[in-house]
């Protein structure tokens, strides 16, 4: 079960990653054209497939064998071993991060100001959660053995 929720967890990462830099182009291309339906859409797409997986990952950190678990079993040394801080503090700080801004654009997404400053604002916002996620994924060459799909094999 785990692998499977582990697998989910991933595959979202992939589908939030696609629709973030969707949201992200259509917000500079369209600077100045307005916001409309059809946008408002793929915003609440991003919204709805970030917030899935923001609770799959807290099961994974509460439940999991990291995250959580590390805190409760070494303590302090956590913060001595960067894979254990990572999993530990850094990965859950910045993807929940990440969720609020991309909560934030939803909110702006809905108010009524004029085009070119909602997309500005809209952009800024995505920009900054798509560096924070970048930062954020454990990617195969920041940790040895780490799979580009986890949870698959």
């Amino acid at each position: 079960m785990y692998n499977g929720i582990l697998g989910l967890h991933s595959l979202l990462r992939w589908i939030i990653l696609l629709l973030l830099i969707i949201n992200l182009f259509r917000s500079l291309v369209n600077a100045d054209s307005p916001y409309t339906d059809y946008d408002k859409k793929w915003n609440l797409r991003l919204l709805v497939f970030t917030h899935i997986n923001i609770l799959v990952g807290l099961f994974q950190y509460f439940a999991g064998d990291k995250g959580y678990a590390f805190f409760t079993q070494f303590g302090a040394a956590v913060m001595k071993d960067s894979y254990m801080r990572f999993w530990a503090v850094e990965h859950i700080t910045g993807m929940i991060i990440a969720v609020i801004l991309i909560t934030i654009s939803r909110t702006v997404a809905k108010k009524d100001i004029p085009a070119l400053k909602k997309n500005r604002k809209l952009a800024t916002l995505y920009i900054i959660a798509l560096i924070i996620i970048l930062a954020s994924i454990p990617w195969p060459f920041r940790f040895e053995g780490i799979p580009w799909f986890r949870g698959l094999y």
